[in-house]
């Protein structure tokens, strides 16, 4: 090996055996922050630096070299704005996964409008076999009031004088006929329930078809 060889050789070993001490250095440092701050001004110092906390900050070996970053530092309101954002972020995706899931079942549950539409009419079919009782009940209630208002005929220009039993069993005829009559208003209303459930599910039925293949 020359002369020339031999020098290079020592001046890179040397050279290699100074940036590893460096390096080992900078390892064992706890590091020199350094950053810009809004005002441009380039700031150093041996712990993080308040007028920076809005921004990255540098951590810088003796050497200079970079160690690593360090984020923003959030102050306690900051914190809590964001772990109250995570949260609204994870509700609004348990609720977008949730949508899916009712409506893939509603798909599932309704391939066609004639699947759907017979659930509808037997929907409501059960709703008119039910108000069907109802009503007749109430016809015989109104024959019940016939005979009884026959016998209240004696006693009209006295309807005091008239027996307990038959003035009790008006009283039960006219509240019978009231609760049936509020019952079968109540079924009207479930009936309009049902359609406007059956509606909103077509509209949304209607969408779903048209997005899967083939269309309905």
């Amino acid at each position: 090996m020359s002369w020339a060889s031999r020098a290079g050789f020592v001046w890179y070993a040397l050279g290699f055996a100074v940036g590893g001490s460096a390096c080992a250095q900078d390892m064992g440092s706890p590091g020199i922050y350094a950053c810009t701050d809004a005002k441009g001004r380039r700031l150093t110092a041996d712990r993080p630096i308040a007028d920076c906390v809005d921004r990255d900050q540098r951590v810088l070996g003796t050497s200079g070299a970079e160690l690593r970053r360090v984020g923003p530092t959030l102050t306690d309101v900051e914190r809590a704005d964001l772990e109250a954002q995570r949260r609204r972020d994870q509700a609004e995706q348990r609720r977008l996964r949730e949508e899916r899931s009712r409506e893939k079942a509603l798909v599932t549950r309704y391939p066609s409008q004639a699947i759907h539409d017979a659930e509808r009419a037997e929907a409501v079919a059960q709703v008119d076999q039910v108000m069907g009782v109802a009503r007749q009940r109430v016809q015989e209630l109104q024959v019940q009031r016939l005979k009884l208002d026959t016998e209240m005929e004696f006693y009209r220009k006295d309807p005091s004088r008239a027996p307990a039993p038959l003035r009790r069993q008006l009283d039960e005829n006219r509240t019978a006929q009231e609760e049936q009559q509020r019952f079968i208003q109540q079924q009207e209303q479930e009936k309009r329930r049902i359609h406007q459930r059956f509606d909103a599910e077509l509209a949304q039925l209607r969408v779903l078809w048209a997005a899967s293949p083939g269309g309905r």
